[in-house]
């Protein structure tokens, strides 16, 4: 049956705005991330679906997104949460059919969303037609086979690790062995062979003909090998992920299958997009997959995996605005996703936690850029980390060492409402359990509410959108700040904003910069002045920051809240 929505979303005729049309759209683009089995299930099987996403389409709109980015919903086994693709033209029927994915399009077009699918190219499923053929003797050319070592070939042909944990190699019935950087049941794809390329050219139009606007890919610095496959030499390879050229990642092959790419989407001449999932071990290396005629955007994971610290943060943002800018391209910010531990909880327990997920936020909404938001950290959801073993289902949990193998906290289900079986997700339960305290987090709750996270992302993002000193650029001006806090302006059409983070513990006073638009420190919101300048769009009033001289910024002094963010009017 068709899930009716508990809480029900404002109708899509009272949310319904023009699609951006501007040239480079994503340079400044937040987009949100849909990880499909956990955002809305519309029946009652207690995984989420593709009619499930698009009910809830207009909570995107209401929270300010320009896009949205959904998690791979093809035809799979499930072996890794649907990054193991059996079928890359087929909808699996636990998301629905190619006609769900049809109307999501439809639906987040008329809505002004823009729709990014994951694109899993490294690897495909152990179930895909191709490797069945491989198995039987047959076209084996199209992933990595080889023999093994030792007097009796029993031993993998190199030492190369999994990411999951393990060898990276698994024998099959005839004493060869094949590759998979992943799970047993995700073979790597040997991207020399040209069937491999002519494939997936395919397949990107089949998606482009039918409407998305563009492609995350999975592992976009995977998919070339460096030739002969040598060892690496020393044991827990996947502590060295990010940190340095591997014979498996970042090895400059890829580039030419990115250009490729690019070349295939220009054709469609509607600004299609390509954005790498990447992990490089600087800067300088991931800026090379956003030249201008390869990508047009990388995750920035240095930005993502830096502590809570001030001179670490600026370091980052530094490096990754000079690498990017160097070659013409946008930065992207990203804080959480699928794969790591949420920032609320990453950067502490508790209260201060979420105080610093809060903080860290505005600043990286007031960075030039795009930005991607995961689902649910609008919310402020924490990681769950007391999941029972028997519900996990993420594959490097079953293995011995490798990763930690804990991705499911961050992927449990989340919550809509207050009440209902699984908080407004959907009519049954949800396939990893919700924490009964997530009911005070949920849209409904939170919906509202000055103080709440939910309604900071919607001031933050409304602002954003109205302000002309956010959202794309090249770089900020630092600004003298104490020990421990950021302070940065932006300018753009006559206007300038002022972002301060402080990051300590405890409060700093310093001289006002200007007037308070929004502060993360609850209440969230702004100057009633500023709303009413801005069109209206941002809730009002927050809270006076200042001492004295309400009515002037001279001479003022304010005091920053502990691990707090505050854009200024300046």
């Amino acid at each position: 049956m068709v899930h009716e929505l508990t809480s029900p979303a404002p109708a899509p005729d009272d949310l319904r705005r023009a699609s951006p049309s501007k040239p480079g759209w994503w340079r400044d683009a937040v987009i949100y991330q849909v990880y499909v089995r956990s955002f809305a299930d519309s029946d009652g099987d207690g995984i989420g679906d593709l009619r499930g996403a698009r009910e809830r389409l207009p909570h995107l709109v209401a929270l300010g997104a320009d896009a949205v980015w959904l998690t791979p919903f093809y035809a799979s086994p499930q072996a890794d949460g649907g990054y193991d693709v059996s079928d890359y033209r087929a909808v699996d029927p636990v998301f629905g059919d190619l006609a769900d994915a049809d109307d999501l399009v439809r639906t987040a077009h008329e809505l002004g969303l823009r729709v990014i699918v994951d694109i899993v190219p490294n690897h495909t499923s152990d179930q895909h037609p191709w490797f069945r053929e491989a198995l039987a003797g047959r076209g084996r050319r199209r992933y990595h086979f080889r023999p093994g070592t030792g007097p009796d070939g029993s031993l993998p042909p190199n030492d190369w690790e999994s990411v999951f944990g393990g060898p990276a190699w698994t024998r099959v019935a005839d004493g060869s062995w094949y590759l998979h950087l992943f799970a047993p049941e995700q073979p790597d794809l040997n991207w020399d062979d040209e069937e491999v390329r002519d494939e997936f050219e395919s397949v990107l139009r089949f998606w482009l003909d039918l409407g998305v606007d563009g492609f995350r890919i999975d592992v976009a610095h995977g998919m070339v090998k460096a030739p002969g496959l040598p060892d690496i030499g020393h044991r827990e390879q996947v502590r060295l992920i990010g940190s340095q050229q591997l014979p498996f990642f970042d090895q400059d092959g890829v580039h030419e299958i990115h250009r490729a790419w690019r070349r295939l989407l220009d054709s469609y001449g509607d600004e299609r997009i390509g954005v790498a999932e990447a992990w490089a071990p600087s800067a300088e290396r991931l800026a090379l997959y956003v030249r201008p005629d390869e990508l047009h955007q990388a995750f920035n994971f240095q930005y993502l995996n830096c502590p809570w610290d001030a001179d670490a943060l600026r370091r980052v943002v530094d490096d990754s605005l000079r690498a990017t800018t160097s070659v013409g391209a946008t930065t992207t910010w990203v804080l959480s996703n699928h794969d790591v531990v949420r920032h609320t909880t990453r950067y502490g327990a508790g209260a201060a936690g979420l105080r610093r997920a809060r903080a860290a936020t505005l600043l990286m909404l007031a960075l030039p850029g795009s930005a991607y938001v995961y689902q649910g950290e609008e919310l402020g959801l924490p990681e769950v980390t007391d999941l029972p073993d028997e519900v996990r289902q993420d594959p490097a949990f079953q293995r011995g060492e490798g990763q930690d193998g804990l991705r499911d906290g961050c992927r449990v289900p989340i919550p809509w409402t207050s009440q209902g079986p699984s908080y407004g997700f959907g009519p049954g339960g949800s396939w990893l359990p919700q924490p009964p305290e997530w009911r005070d987090l949920s849209v409904e709750a939170q919906t509202g509410d000055p103080a709440s996270t939910l309604e900071l992302y919607r001031s933050a993002l409304a602002l954003r959108r109205a302000h002309p000193a956010l959202g794309a650029g090249d770089g900020v001006e630092w600004l003298p700040a104490p020990p421990g806090v950021l302070a940065f302006r932006r300018r753009a059409e006559g206007a300038a904003l002022i972002c301060t983070v402080n990051l300590t513990p405890g409060p700093v006073r310093l001289p006002a910069p200007g007037r308070p638009l929004l502060s993360s420190a609850p209440p969230a919101g702004a100057c009633a002045g500023d709303a009413a300048a801005l069109g209206g769009k941002v809730p009002a009033p927050a809270r006076e920051l200042a001492d004295d001289d309400p009515d002037g910024a001279e001479g003022r002094t304010v005091l920053l809240a502990p691990d707090s963010c505050v854009w200024w009017a300046s």
